[in-house]
């Protein structure tokens, strides 16, 4: 009963000692860095209700993906029955290249019947609408793959991927008002690479795209036989209204999951500019400690200084005494013994307030 009285009253001073040397650290930036990253690891796994919104539009995306491409499934083929398809494969086995007018595509300009007396313009995007099935497909009415829309998406859509080897998904949405730049540029090609998406990503057919690995396989699984070789607005195909309309809500599903992506981006952002602020205005270690601690985010105190760039932790004037002492008088009686273990189990379990010892 003695033994655990003495064991707690010691490591309650220990505690005590801590915070109080805790104290006398002085807050520098790699200190603010360490603090921020935690900040920023903890806000990501929150669920609030921005990142919310976000993870419902990925659920919704992936919900209407393979339902809306069987609707296009069935638009193209009617427009270009397997049967004529087939036709054109076989002429071009018996009479060469100059046949040879088959090739698969993923995206589709897709036009809507008229209405009974209606007037329309054929090019307007309430009539004709270019729809891309594709990983890095534009979400706009553009045809061309490579606008920065389509990469808005996919990284929305990979993020877990990417986050996982290491890379910022996030990048055009942290960049959104910046100009590009040589971080930019290097966070986009390591995402571009990652996904296996090619500087020469297909804008029209199978036949010109150079994707590999996700990119590849995700868009092997959209792609369908059309016939004639040139770009999608000049094969216009006809549709219903009620088709059309199943197209541009897959389209505005796609756009979705990057606008709720960005959006909860800006709250994170917004919330580190914030704590990077605060941080600047202290000039103690505890401050900082105790700010995210006030934000119910756990953070150990000897992470924050046994490993600092300076390597002095090691050598502040408590620990280097300890191993000073710790090089003579090895042998012991057993009561010394005895008293080392006990003094070792209690500093055992605020080892982490030893480690803190002031650093000046």
């Amino acid at each position: 009963m003695r033994l655990n009285i003495l064991i707690t009253i010691t490591i309650t001073i220990t505690i005590e000692k801590g915070h109080k040397a805790m104290s006398k650290i002085r807050m520098n930036e790699e200190y603010r860095t360490k603090i921020l990253n935690r900040f920023v690891e903890h806000i990501e796994g929150e669920e609030t209700q921005e990142k919310t919104a976000y993870l419902n539009a990925i659920a919704n995306m992936e919900n209407i993906y393979q339902s809306t491409f069987e609707v296009a499934k069935k638009v193209v083929e009617r427009a270009y029955p397997k049967e004529d398809v087939e036709t054109c494969k076989t002429l071009k086995e018996k009479y060469g290249s100059p046949l040879d007018v088959v090739a698969k595509d993923k995206c589709f300009y897709f036009s809507r019947a008229k209405e009974m007396n209606e007037e329309i313009d054929q090019y307007s995007d309430d009539h004709s609408e270019h729809f891309d099935f594709g990983l890095f497909g534009a979400t706009n009415n553009s045809e061309y793959s490579y606008d920065e829309g389509g990469k808005k998406f996919a990284y929305a859509y990979m993020r877990d991927h990417l986050k996982d080897k290491g890379l910022n998904p996030d990048i055009i949405a942290q960049q959104k008002d910046n100009q590009d730049n040589p971080y930019k540029s290097q966070c986009i090609n390591e995402n571009d690479e990652a996904l296996g998406r090619n500087g020469r990503y297909s804008r029209y057919n199978s036949d010109r795209d150079n994707s590999n690995g996700i990119t590849k396989q995700f868009d092997e699984a959209f792609y369908l036989d059309i016939i004639g070789t040139s770009h999608c607005r000049s094969r216009t195909i006809d549709c219903t209204s009620e088709e059309f309309e199943t197209f541009k809500i897959f389209k505005s599903a796609k756009s979705n999951v990057a606008n709720t992506h960005q959006i909860w981006i800006d709250t994170i952002l917004k919330q580190k500019e914030m704590i990077k602020t605060g941080l600047k205005a202290y000039r103690t270690l505890i401050e900082g400690v105790e700010l995210m601690q006030e934000l119910g985010i756990e953070i150990d105190e000897a992470d924050l200084v046994k490993v600092n760039s300076t390597g002095l932790t090691m050598y502040n004037p408590v620990n280097l005494a300890d191993m000073i002492k710790g090089m003579k008088n090895k042998t012991m009686t057993r009561e010394q013994k005895i008293a080392e273990r006990i003094k070792y189990e209690s500093d055992h379990v605020v080892v982490v307030d030893n480690s803190s010892s002031a650093v000046n």
